[in-house]
């Protein structure tokens, strides 16, 4: 198996405890699998540990510490990086994404949140948390809006979204905030900065109707998909799931519109929330 490469802490809050657990872990002349082995986690597990794609869980610092003899170095850390601006049901998820070198995403209602205006994800939260605060809603938002930075270099990730028809449909917000929100998907199309196609009701049935899905790619660890729901997230890397959600989305690009196509639809149903227009 290739060495993965150096990581950059500044750039990941786990990438210098990913580092410090696989220095350990060579020194111990340990394989991931065997360190992984009595935790009932798998190898490549370990490996998304050390590459800052998983999050180090207080359980598995403990037992880290106790093979390495490290009094404590990963249970201390551990603690201070597991603090998170995100639900705790998506805060992995969105360390995740921010590492990845591919996400690839079929959004069934909702504007994926990468790529959310400020206005509508407004409308989001306080659809989501109707007696929230103010304060708080802002600072869900913001903390969305951050997110969204991470398509802020032109190249990396790669961002392939597959928008069900109703995500173009389903008014959120009135016309304006769909309006706006709909001209953004698809300036960052025309900027060649995300690929996006839609999925017509016409398709009919598809190889995903029971929901979103979620795949991310890394450059030093194994894939992994990302299945939530209601105040529920959780990220997966078994090789058959992975995989098997990997042809759903295959199979959606493939009877989807065409990007091109997929944009034309796009700016013209902004053009019609603009003109005020109802939709189907």
């Amino acid at each position: 198996m290739a060495r993965p490469k150096d990581l950059d802490p500044s750039s990941n809050p786990r990438a210098l405890l990913g580092c410090e657990l696989r220095h350990a872990r060579e020194q111990a002349g340990l394989s991931q699998e065997a360190l992984g082995a009595p935790i009932f986690v798998s190898g490549s597990f370990i490996g998304q540990l050390e590459a800052g794609t998983r999050r180090m869980h207080l359980e598995y610092a403990k037992h880290f510490d106790a093979v390495f003899g490290t009094d404590g170095f990963f249970e201390r850390n551990c603690e201070a990086v597991s603090k998170s601006k995100y639900p705790d049901h998506f805060a992995e998820a969105a360390e995740a994404e921010a590492v990845a070198t591919a996400i690839r995403q079929y959004a069934t209602l909702l504007i994926p949140g990468l790529l959310q205006t400020k206005a509508y994800a407004d409308e989001v939260f306080r659809a989501y948390h109707p007696t929230a605060t103010d304060e708080t809603i802002d600072g869900l938002v913001a903390a969305r809006l951050e997110r969204a930075h991470l398509l802020d270099d032109a190249t990396t990730p790669l961002f392939w979204a597959v928008l069900d028809e109703a995500v173009l449909r389903r008014e959120v917000g009135d016309g304006s905030v769909m309006a706006e929100a709909l001209r953004h998907v698809a300036g960052l199309a025309r900027k060649r900065r995300i690929i996006v196609q839609v999925l017509p009701f016409k398709a009919g049935a598809h190889a995903s109707m029971a929901g979103t899905l979620k795949l991310m790619d890394f450059a030093d660890a194994p894939p992994l998909c990302f299945v939530e729901g209601p105040d529920m997230g959780k990220l997966l890397d078994d090789p058959a799931t992975v995989a098997r959600h990997a042809q759903m989305l295959n199979l959606l690009q493939a009877v989807a519109l065409s990007p091109r196509e997929s944009l034309a639809l796009i700016e013209s149903v902004a053009q019609d929330y603009e003109h005020g227009e109802q939709h189907p």
